[in-house]
């Protein structure tokens, strides 16, 4: 079904409950489909190291592996500590710009 943002916005609730029963909803801009309606899916609970966890969302982990933070990250940088401790605030007042 295809329905344009006017009708889409004054039936929000009702096009959200036939999409939850599995109808396909398409939402239209002057004609041009532009957004689709679909229900969220949770994925099955994992058992890691025989402890069940939560479901989440299926797209929750989609990035698995493709994504790498260096073992560093998180670590102080010496050099920004330094120039935020030993720097003032506000130039003394006999500096010129």
């Amino acid at each position: 079904m295809i329905v344009n943002m006017h009708a889409a916005k004054t039936n929000l609730s009702k096009l959200i409950a036939r999409a939850q029963a599995g109808e396909e909803v398409i939402i239209a801009n002057a004609g041009k489909p532009v957004a689709r309606l679909t229900p969220v899916t949770e994925a099955p609970p994992a058992e890691v190291h025989g402890v069940e966890e939560p479901a989440f969302p299926a797209w929750m982990g989609s990035l698995k592996g493709q994504i790498w933070i260096a073992p560093d990250a998180f670590e102080p940088d010496e050099e920004l500590i330094r120039a935020f401790e030993d720097s003032e605030i506000f130039p003394p007042p006999d500096s010129k710009p």
